[in-house]
């Protein structure tokens, strides 16, 4: 089967890329602006596909059930010292709550944990500003990970409130260097604490108050020598029994804290449960935002590239009217006239896009794995990129089209 009706588009393309290689400087500052668009498009792009993908790990870590009792749900944190009077009325998570919680039938794990911030040191070694968790000997069944080295708390040492503190081998190794960290005691914040035991997160982990893990003791120890913020770092982390469904386990426990607190079946709950639906819904609003800005910041770059096209197309219409008067001449219609321009416009505008696709992927690998997030391409807006860049050329390559599709060809062929 011949196909002889692409022979004029073949043809319209070559003089494009004739027309490209003439004006060498012309065409790349022209094509610069578009690149740019799309690169910066294909960075973002990567980078939010990669916190996604951490973030549904970490989902899938904690177990897709697991919820989160808090004194109040906010997708941005409330200052805890002078919070709204709503707030205000709310009693403060208490030990005996998650107590209860655990001993339902519903719930296979709970127990109150707290964040704060400290620096470890050891010996004139110190790290910088890091999350510590205040919680128990279930801290790796909820975020993941585990011991590499060491044990976790006992019982005992969960009930008094021992100076006992689980690090993060990262951090052990940076302060202890080769020397065994198991049974030294390092400095949290100044307050002497026996290391118990070393802990390796996970690769992809994102603590609900969202900082890195530097350290774990129990809770009491914590809330005894540390300031906790009780409005957005207290929490109460629930893993149903398994088979339970998520919405029988969150009514048992909704229940059962009314019930501590003695709340009247007319009084609204003075806590919030969160879901793991929730954080990745505040995650998703929290990027596309982020997303929308990036979006309109390149689409920005893609308008001057779309400009700077238009121009370049009316300057070659004008160098080249003698050609398209001698085209004409020949039996050149109007319309081969239009096609040839708009090819030329496109052509411009889709290798300025696939640099920036080229350029925007190799980016967005560079940041990820500066960021230690593991991203694929985003094939889908990779495609969108190339017809976006393409469109671009198109639509602003109508008007020098037009204007040399209308010229006339004795004018023209007498244009110096």
């Amino acid at each position: 089967m011949r196909l002889g009706f692409l022979e004029p588009y073949k043809e319209n393309l070559a003089v494009a890329m004739q027309a490209l290689r003439v004006a060498k400087l012309r065409s790349a500052l022209t094509i610069l602006g578009v690149v740019i668009g799309v690169a910066t498009v294909m960075t973002m792009a990567s980078l939010v596909e990669g916190l996604r993908s951490q973030i549904i790990s970490t989902v899938e870590i904690a177990g897709p059930s697991t919820f989160y009792v808090v004194k109040v749900y906010s997708s941005t944190p409330i200052n805890p010292d002078n919070p709204p009077a709503w707030v205000r009325i709310r009693p403060d998570l208490a030990e005996a709550e998650a107590e209860i919680i655990a001993d339902l039938p519903e719930v296979k794990y709970a127990a109150l944990w707290g964040q704060s911030a400290a620096r470890l040191s050891y010996l004139g070694e110190r790290t910088q500003l890091t999350g510590i968790f205040g919680a128990d000997a279930g801290f790796s069944e909820i975020q993941g990970g585990g011991l590499v080295e060491g044990r976790w708390f006992t019982s005992a040492e969960v009930r008094g409130g021992a100076s006992v503190v689980v690090v993060q081998e990262a951090m052990a190794r940076r302060l202890f260097g080769r020397i065994n960290p198991i049974g030294k005691t390092i400095q949290v914040a100044g307050r002497p604490m026996e290391v118990i035991g070393l802990y390796e997160p996970p690769e992809n982990i994102f603590a609900p108050p969202g900082s890195e893990t530097g350290a774990i003791m129990p809770f009491k120890l914590l809330d005894a020598q540390f300031r906790i913020d009780k409005t957005n770092a207290l929490f109460i982390p629930v893993k149903p029994r398994e088979g339970v469904p998520v919405a029988q386990a969150q009514e048992a426990v909704t229940i059962a804290m009314r019930e501590r607190r003695g709340l009247r079946p007319a009084q609204q709950n003075s806590f919030d449960l969160i879901t793991q639906e929730q954080i990745l819904d505040v995650f998703n609003q929290l990027t596309g935002v982020f997303f929308l800005v990036m979006i309109v910041l390149a689409s920005v770059a893609l308008l001057v590239g779309g400009i700077g096209v238009m121009a370049i197309m009316m300057v070659s219409v004008t160098d080249r009217t003698r050609e398209i008067g001698l085209r004409k001449a020949v039996g050149a219609s109007r319309g081969d006239i239009l096609v040839q321009f708009l090819i030329e416009a496109s052509t411009l505008t889709g290798v300025g896009g696939l640099l920036g696709i080229v350029v925007g992927l190799g980016a967005g690998q560079v940041v990820t794995r500066l960021l230690g997030i593991d991203a694929s391409p985003p094939v889908g807006l990779t495609l969108i990129a190339v017809a976006v860049s393409v469109g671009i050329g198109i639509v602003f390559g109508v008007l020098p089209a037009r204007r040399a599709a209308y010229l006339d060809p004795i004018e023209a062929l007498h244009y110096e």
